[in-house]
């Protein structure tokens, strides 16, 4: 027998003695297998329906997180979706990124806490968390808010969540304080894990510390995702314990980039400004850098909009007045005060955000609002100011898709209803992408052949139109053989993928079955089936 099935053995039995994953010794967990290759072949026991999907979760004492919560979310949806391929991609997806993601957490009671605890100010105090996105042993903090999202409505009644999720905050701070223009992370240093190595050749400024960033592309939508992981952790639990000393910090941190990437590439006398943040990279790929020397083109004064060098994709902005982060920081700023209202006190600071917030929603519909020949009043995806505009989507998010998602408007909205038929068809969006065996929105980071299954999930989750949400889900479904929800797919062939483990996306279609289960539970569990809702 292999060593490796002998030690893997011995995780199991001593987590049948009470040991859970993330106390197993070092030495045996070492012995589980790398979850992408896991992942990159099918395993049993299969669904049993027409596509026969596989179990692809690792083995229970090989998973980084667990709760019985989120277990028993999986037995009460499995046991009702009449769907038994949809039933098993669910039964994957909703725990990935608990199975698989979470490599660092400390509940805050651990003896270097209780060190560390007379210190407010201190770094890494009380609960914390390190998620990766998958493939990548770096943390997104776009990818871990969201990664988190189907757990937040559990955090009230599991401790354990609970913990989860504060930590992640309070991870998620100390990266925003210290490098707040930056989108990946390494391991926190309190953590004892290596960092992860990255052969990119970047010359950035700010400056930071490659064993504390992984990649430092400045997307503004990193930001709202910070704030955004807080502000659906109240809504939740209605907890405040997030708002320390150092996430405060954190906050005036977010503050004071929004501030300095407000400011035109010109001043008032017209000449040229460096912007505080530039990036260049040496790539053969032209969404991999920033032009001009790595300013960006240049972008008027007196928009109100708010610079993202980057977009959630990764890839660099074409004009840098980016509208779906500037549409979702408008909201979770004007969130945000209300969280912090609810806390006490700090009244000036909850009226700033207020009106910081509001307007920048008055400086979206000013600026992203543009007349479009054949679609009538539309968002633009980008503008800079001047008159010029991009009119297209990219998958991730935040998108024009997703603006409702993002709470920033009504899915009835009627310019929105506008965009949404613009970028769900190929003569309004070049990247609604369209071949004989899967189609959707895709964007540049992976090509001209390949649409996102997020695109789709986002598509179903602001539709009213049952047709729709079925073909959306269905599409995403079909092309997810594994098992999983990949990061691509190609529209000439559905084997063909990017990723086989992403967890990001995974969460995007749990959150999207688990929707549907709570809104039109018919569609997935039979006709007059009673709605489900966590609790």
């Amino acid at each position: 027998m292999p060593l490796s099935t002998l030690l893997v053995g011995g995780l199991m039995a001593l987590q049948a003695h009470g040991v859970s994953g993330r106390d197993t010794p070092a030495i045996l967990r070492r012995a589980c297998p790398d979850y992408t290759s896991y992942a990159s072949t099918p395993h049993g026991p299969y669904s049993g329906g027409p596509l026969n999907l596989p179990y692809q979760r690792p083995a229970e004492a090989c998973r980084t997180f667990s709760s019985a919560s989120v277990e028993k979310v999986i037995e009460d949806m499995t046991s009702r979706l009449v769907d038994k391929d949809l039933a098993q991609l669910f039964r994957n997806a909703y725990p990935n990124t608990l199975d698989t993601t979470i490599r660092w957490h400390q509940n805050g009671t651990t003896a270097a806490s209780k060190r560390r605890s007379k210190r407010d100010s201190a770094q890494w105090t009380g609960a914390q968390t390190f998620i990766v996105t998958g493939d990548i042993n770096a943390e997104w903090l776009r990818d871990s808010t969201n990664q988190l999202t189907n757990y937040q409505a559990l955090a009230s009644k599991d401790k354990s969540l609970y913990d989860l999720i504060l930590g992640a905050i309070n991870t998620q701070a100390e990266f925003v304080i210290q490098s707040p223009y930056c989108n990946a992370f390494q391991p926190p240093s309190a953590s004892g894990i290596k960092p992860e190595n990255n052969t990119q050749v970047d010359t950035v400024h700010p400056a930071y510390e490659k064993s504390f960033v992984y990649e430092c592309k400045y997307e503004l939508d990193s930001l709202a995702h910070f704030l955004l992981l807080g502000t659906q952790f109240h809504e939740h639990t209605g907890s405040t314990e997030f708002l320390s000393d150092r996430w405060f910090k954190a906050l005036q941190t977010v503050l004071d980039v929004i501030d300095a990437q407000s400011q035109p590439t010109f001043n008032s006398d017209n000449q040229f400004v460096t912007n505080q943040y530039t990036f260049q990279r040496k790539t053969t790929s032209g969404t991999e850098t920033l032009n001009l020397q790595g300013v960006g083109n240049p972008l008027n004064s007196g928009t109100g909009l708010i610079r993202s060098a980057f977009r959630p994709s990764d890839d660099a902005t074409i004009l840098g007045y980016f509208i779906p982060p500037n549409a979702m920081m408008s909201v979770q700023l004007q969130e945000i005060a209300k969280v912090i209202k609810v806390a006490g006190g700090h009244d000036d600071l909850v009226e700033e955000l207020e009106q910081r917030g509001q307007n920048l929603a008055n400086a979206v519909k000013e600026h992203g609002i543009v007349s479009h020949a054949k679609y009538g009043d539309v968002y633009a995806f980008e503008v800079d100011g001047y008159g010029s505009r991009i009119l297209m989507d990219d998958a991730n998010i935040p998108s024009l898709l997703s603006l409702p998602y993002l709470g920033f408007l009504d899915k009835s909205d009627k310019v929105y209803q506008n965009t949404r038929k613009m970028i769900t068809e190929k003569a309004g969006n070049p990247y609604y992408l369209e071949g004989p065996a899967f189609h959707g929105i895709g964007g540049p980071h992976i090509g001209l052949e390949n649409a996102w299954p997020m695109s789709l999930l986002m598509q179903a989750m602001t539709s009213d139109d049952d047709s729709e949400i079925l073909e959306s889900i269905n599409l995403v479904r079909n092309s997810s053989l594994l098992g999983l929800v990949h990061e691509s797919i190609s529209v000439t062939n559905i084997k063909t993928y990017t990723r086989p483990w992403f967890s990001w996306a995974n969460s995007v279609f749990a959150q999207t079955l688990l929707q549907v289960a709570e809104e039109r539970p018919h569609l997935i569990f039979g006709d007059n089936a009673e709605p489900y809702t966590i609790s």
